[in-house]
């Protein structure tokens, strides 16, 4: 796992490029409302405007650090190693059993306390 720095749209150019793609995403949903008359038109439009919105991200330098993360990803995904089938039921066995028997722990404490607190310390009857 590599360590990047934070950081910030440092270029004006950036900045102009991630304004244009706000508006282009504003734009895009308004027209989706706007058009509410034309079913197929509002959902063109509003599909236009997010595509608008990611080509002129893409072309960004946060842009082309989310796509370098992306691809980090995916390599570090890769690396991982999956349990088996059968290791995956033991597991999941294990952690039902638990759960079982913390179940039935915590409900007998309940049942305890509940005893102690109404049946000898306070003597309400039910």
């Amino acid at each position: 796992m590599s360590n990047h720095p934070v950081q910030t749209v440092s270029t004006s150019n950036d900045k102009v490029k991630i304004a244009l793609a706000v508006v282009a995403a504003i734009a895009g949903v308004v027209g989706f409302f706007i058009l509410s008359e034309q079913p197929y038109v509002r959902v063109i439009v509003l599909v236009l405007g997010l595509l608008v919105t990611l080509g002129i991200l893409w072309t960004s330098e946060v842009g082309q650090g989310f796509v370098a993360f992306a691809k980090e990803s995916v390599r570090e995904t890769k690396k991982v190693v999956w349990p088996t089938p059968r290791e995956a039921g033991q597991i999941t066995a294990v952690v039902f059993g638990f759960v079982l028997i913390m179940a039935l722990f915590l409900w007998g404490t309940d049942k305890i306390l509940e005893f102690v607190l109404y049946d000898l310390i306070l003597s309400w009857k039910k």
